[in-house]
């Protein structure tokens, strides 16, 4: 059985360190070596920099000399060794300098000590080790006796130059002052070339501490990503192993009990409902980023929105935890984007509910200010917990995506890290104002600041009294039944677009809605044909669609009077947008419309459903 090889070293040369003059030389020669060595340049300037560092903090020392030394195997190693006698050593400041660059080691010898930097070398390309002749060259160069023959030609040629200028001894003065004159100059650009030679080894020492640290971020960016798709991997899935097996249940379970199965049905939207939020504010994340999330303002109902959020997060609150959602008055319909605004409440409520062991959880809203003539007013919204808290320097890393406060009340508690910012960048993007206040044992206090105004009077809305829904998703046409309860008499449903403008002309109704992305036509060619017919060409149209606002191609969608997003759409939104596209009191097509009030007290107006083609 073979051992491990043994090293093989070879002394390519000394270099004895005398005056600061050596020391710039052993600075030049250390990196030459390198480079011929095979060293890149990045690395040779290492090994240059650490060299110069020690043997500038040791010039004085008796007998300083430093010893280039190639280490063969294992590996290939530059070994510079720097030794001296009668000294204590270089500082704690300058092996500290070195080892930052290189590995380096130090200890006693006799009389003196020794420091030993060692630069690792790339491979040879062949089987003698490349550069190393040329190395030892260059070292015996430097450090060489004289030839005595040019001793005697310099003695002869100084005894001559004596003879010539001894009957010049006033000029020979003059010259001599103007040298020391020069020696002077020298002797200051060598003091500043020194001091600049310093700074930029401190700039180097830095620069690669710099570099660690950069480095350092870099990794815990890298791990909170790697968190955050783990995560978001189980914040999905939970919700889809929900719905996937309520369904199952549902199916193998056919003669359950009404209720029973009702009540599944009811896990199953919500479930699905947690899976859309999750999967919209991870979109809504990435449209932020890339500056493409928009508010839409529209009248909303504050009240609404609260109760919808008392409702849907009661659940979560722990045994012991008691949620309450109150605001001071009714402040009636004010503009706003409700969706936002919802999500934002979702993010802190559920936040801390997550946190909160015992005690309460509040939401609090009132109206600073009545946004009239004397200004805009303020709806102030405040979460407040008696959960854990946050500690003081942790209160602006909580606001970082991905970021989690590490401790052992992450255990059991799953998220995205994307709560707090999400929030704060929607509160960003509706021009209000986020304040944390918080500390450990205390909880959190969370205030929100939004700008509000009163949504104008609605007036009396009309009911229009026929309506065409061209759209070839029945789920969501499902969906879109109720919304629409109250704002027509009747509703004809168009599965297949291609059957659209024939039912159209056979209706005559008051409003299109419709569907941008379909099979076959899609709503952009559906209204090329609108706008080229002419007795269709004034039909109000107002386009439903879940794509990507800035990935819509908004100069073909000009005939089109609203573009309402799917996600999120409410009667209130839809009422709008159709009490805007048709102009009262006369349809498009000239059909007097029917004030929504006109109905018998008691007695709600027909409404009737029917879908083109099928039942």
């Amino acid at each position: 059985m073979t051992g491990p090889e043994e090293p093989q070293v070879v002394r390519l040369g000394t270099v004895p360190v005398a005056s600061a003059q050596d020391g710039f030389a052993l600075r030049r020669i250390g990196k030459s070596v390198a480079e011929l060595l095979g060293s890149d340049g990045q690395d040779a300037i290492r090994l240059a920099t650490a060299l110069s560092e020690i043997s500038r903090d040791m010039l004085g020392s008796g007998r300083l000399t430093t010893h280039f030394d190639l280490c063969t195997a294992p590996g290939r190693v530059l070994s510079v060794t720097v030794d001296w006698h009668g000294s204590d050593g270089p500082s704690a400041d300058a092996l500290n300098a070195s080892a930052r660059l290189l590995p380096t080691s130090h200890g006693p010898a006799d009389g003196g000590g020794w420091v030993r930097l060692d630069h690792r070398l790339p491979a040879p390309t062949g089987e003698q080790p490349d550069g190393a002749e040329e190395a030892r060259r260059l070292l015996d160069a430097h450090g060489g006796p004289a030839d005595p023959d040019d001793f005697q030609a310099q003695t002869q040629d100084l005894i001559a130059a004596l003879e010539r200028t001894r009957a010049q001894s006033e000029e020979l003065k003059r010259l001599n002052d103007e040298l020391a004159e020069t020696n002077r100059g020298v002797v200051a650009l060598y003091a500043e070339l020194s001091e600049e030679l310093e700074e930029t080894n401190r700039g180097v020492v830095a620069l690669y501490a710099e570099l660690d640290e950069k480095s350092r971020q870099l990794r815990e960016a890298s791990e909170a990503k790697t968190r955050f798709w783990a995560n978001v991997s189980h914040e999905l899935r939970t919700p889809v192993n929900s719905v996937v097996g309520l369904a199952e249940l549902l199916l193998a379970d056919a003669d359950a009990p009404a209720a029973e199965r009702g009540h599944r049905l009811s896990l199953i939207a919500d479930s699905g409902r947690t899976l859309l939020a999750l999967v919209d504010e991870l979109l809504d994340v990435a449209k932020a980023e890339s500056g493409n999330l928009e508010p839409s303002w529209a009248p909303m109902d504050l009240h609404a929105v609260l109760a919808q959020l008392d409702g849907t997060l009661r659940g979560l609150a722990r045994p012991g935890v008691t949620l309450s959602v109150t605001a001071d008055a009714d402040p009636g319909p004010i503009l706003g984007d409700e969706t936002m605004l919802a999500r934002i409440l979702r993010n802190l409520l559920s936040n801390a509910l997550k946190f909160t062991e015992a005690g309460s959880v509040r939401l609090t809203a009132h109206l600073d200010g009545t946004g009239g003539a004397a200004g805009p007013g303020e709806l102030v919204l405040t979460v407040s917990d008696t959960g854990i808290g946050i500690p003081a320097d942790q209160h602006a890393r909580v606001f970082e995506e991905f970021y989690q406060v590490k401790g052992p009340h992450q255990r059991g508690r799953h998220g995205t890290g994307l709560g707090l910012p999400y929030a704060r960048r929607l509160v960003g993007l509706l021009g209000g104002t986020m304040h944390l206040e918080s500390s450990p044992g205390s909880g959190t206090t969370i205030t929100v600041r939004l700008p509000a105004a009163p949504a104008p009077g609605p007036g009396v809305l009309p009911r229009a009294a026929r309506l065409v829904v061209v759209d070839d998703d029945a789920a969501f046409r499902a969906v879109l039944r109720p919304l629409l309860r109250d704002l027509t008499d009747h509703v004809v449903e168009v599965p297949d677009s291609g059957d659209a403008l024939a039912t159209l002309r056979r209706e005559r109704p008051d409003a299109l809605i419709l569907d941008l992305h379909m099979s076959g036509l899609d709503g952009y060619a559906v209204l090329a044909r609108l706008r080229g017919d002419p007795d269709l060409h004034g039909l109000p149209v107002v386009v439903l669609t879940s794509a990507d606002p800035s990935s819509l191609d908004r100069d073909r969608l000009t005939h089109a009077r609203s573009v309402l997003q799917k996600s999120g759409l409410t009667a209130g939104r839809l009422s709008t947008a159709l009490s805007t596209a048709i102009a009262p009191p006369n349809g498009p097509l000239g059909r007097p419309l029917r004030d929504a009030s006109a109905a018998p007290e008691g007695a709600p107006p027909e409404h009737h459903v029917e879908t083109e083609g099928g039942p």
